[in-house]
């Protein structure tokens, strides 16, 4: 009888031991005990890609699933909290977020599919520090901060300054992050995420997230973060700035998505030329734009 050979598309793992910590502490002191041999993971829907292929081969996996109080929405009337470990589905169908934080119901439905969304989480679309990730852009533009939990207790980040590079964070080999903190919109605030992807599946070409605080159709505020056009999640400052105090016409939005897209430092991979992402930025800059001032209008 003879015997198939493995298929060479056939990936095998790297072996690896297993930790169920029951507490933020004792997953803490595993990864003091294991060091750099150590990663976190959650719903695995990045690591396990990784290690599959390779990139990664950490010896120790320490899995999140058992501590509880990671896994939750909680908006209060004022500040909306989300945990580590709570699935982008839930953020996807929270009623509070849906009513309140558009750009970020928009990215966590814009995620893969919804099989991905039920299993992949909040801290680990944020923690694997992809530039294409679509709830970091959100996250930034509605001013969210990051609570870190590690040996010496806790502290906050701004999430716009938690991405350090591709795959780099603040985060310490000891450190997790245990929730996002996103503040109260005002009544007159608007905002909106979109992206470009070759298809609905994929990760993004191009995403951009606005934010816009507005008074008589004159901004006040604005917020504007694109993903994958910079080795981080990139605040367009410069297009920002031309916003505030200016009437919200065409001519307005228009002049802003060139400067946002000028401001951008794509490169060209597999997936897109950093000519096309340029030229991307500007046109969903625009439209990002011109659908978070109807939704303020609207209000």
């Amino acid at each position: 009888m003879s015997m198939l050979s493995p298929s060479p598309h056939y990936r095998v793992l790297p072996r690896f031991e297993y930790h169920q910590p029951r507490s933020l502490q004792e997953a803490v002191a595993m990864l003091n005990q294991y060091g750099e041999k150590a990663e976190l993971i959650a719903g695995g829907t990045d690591i396990l890609v990784s290690m599959r292929n390779h990139e990664r081969a950490p010896q120790h996996l320490v899995g999140l699933v058992n501590i509880v109080g990671l896994d939750f929405v909680a908006y209060d009337g004022k500040n909306l909290k989300i945990g580590a470990l709570t699935r982008v589905r839930l953020v996807e169908e929270s009623e509070p977020i849906r009513e309140r934080y558009m750009a970020l119901h928009e990215a966590a439905s814009a995620l893969a599919s919804v099989q991905i969304r039920n299993m992949a989480t909040v801290g680990g679309n944020l923690c694997n520090a992809s530039p294409a990730a679509d709830l970091p852009p959100a996250l930034i533009v509605l001013g969210a901060q990051a609570s870190i939990m590690g040996p010496d207790g806790t502290r906050t980040s701004p999430l716009e300054d938690f991405f350090l590079g591709v795959g780099k964070t603040v985060l310490k080999r000891n450190e997790i992050l245990t929730d996002v903190t996103v503040p109260h919109l005002r009544s007159d605030s608007g905002s909106a995420f979109l992206k470009m992807g070759r298809t609905a599946m994929d990760i993004s070409k191009v995403n951009v997230a606005v934010c816009l605080t507005m008074s008589k159709n004159v901004c006040e505020s604005a917020m504007v973060a694109l993903g994958s056009v910079a080795p981080v999640p990139l605040r367009v400052r410069k297009a920002e700035e031309m916003l505030v105090g200016k009437e919200m016409n065409d001519d307005t939005i228009g002049e802003t998505a060139i400067v946002a897209s000028e401001e951008t430092e794509p490169i060209s991979d597999v997936r897109s030329t950093a000519e096309y992402r340029k030229e991307v930025a500007k046109v969903i800059v625009r439209r990002a734009l011109r659908i978070a001032v109807d939704r303020v209008k609207r209000r």
